[in-house]
């Protein structure tokens, strides 16, 4: 059974996901997808800092909760699916990598609401989360890659290989079709270092 390591890259409500075995040399994308973690029927699912900055502070604290809850029963079942899949296939998810912001430390909840530049930051760190428990709950080791490091991570752990790797990425959009942007390119390396490097992250 080969080694597979999942990776994803989050937006607002849903993460960009690859699943990928092989090595820096020659990578194989078994799963490209879109996983959607919100429910787009739940009021201010999708942005949940931008709603609960117009709610008193309690009750942004239980619709921040409330959201975290239903978005992590998606990711689950989203990542679930996914694990199931490799293993039809003979893969075994050996880890999940996923992209990560500054790594910049949050203030307090109203310090977060009174700041339009923390509350995106807030967000993105919250859909994170939400995969990243997922995968824990999955019991598949996790790890983060901050994004900006990942080229020097690339140079530390591929040494040589790191730049026959990125070309060898970017190029797999030739092989596996669109969508192939950066979510995909930038999931893929983060995967490869993740299996590269026995599921250690900079995080």
């Amino acid at each position: 059974m080969k080694r597979a390591a999942i990776a994803i890259r989050v937006h607002s409500g849903w993460g960009a996901l690859v699943a990928v075995a092989g090595n820096p040399a020659a990578a194989e994308i078994l799963k490209r997808t879109r996983i959607n973690i919100v429910d787009r029927k739940a009021g201010g699912a999708m942005q949940p800092y931008h709603f609960a900055k117009n709610l008193p502070l309690p009750a942004a604290e239980r619709h921040l909760a409330q959201c975290a809850a239903g978005s992590e029963r998606l990711a689950f079942q989203g990542l679930n699916e996914i694990v199931d899949e490799m293993g039809r296939r003979e893969a075994a998810v050996a880890g999940c990598a996923i992209l990560m912001g500054s790594g910049r430390a949050l203030p307090e909840l109203s310090k977060i609401l009174a700041s339009h530049p923390l509350i995106h930051t807030a967000e993105g760190e919250f859909f994170r989360q939400v995969f990243w428990k997922a995968a824990e709950r999955l019991e598949i080791p996790v790890g983060g890659f901050r994004e900006r490091d990942l080229e020097q991570q690339a140079l530390r752990v591929f040494g040589d290989a790191a730049g026959p790797a990125n070309q060898m990425i970017a190029g797999l959009g030739r092989v596996v079709g669109p969508p192939w942007t950066a979510d995909q390119k930038n999931a893929t390396l983060a995967a490869l270092l993740l299996l590269s490097s026995g599921g250690k992250s900079n995080f």
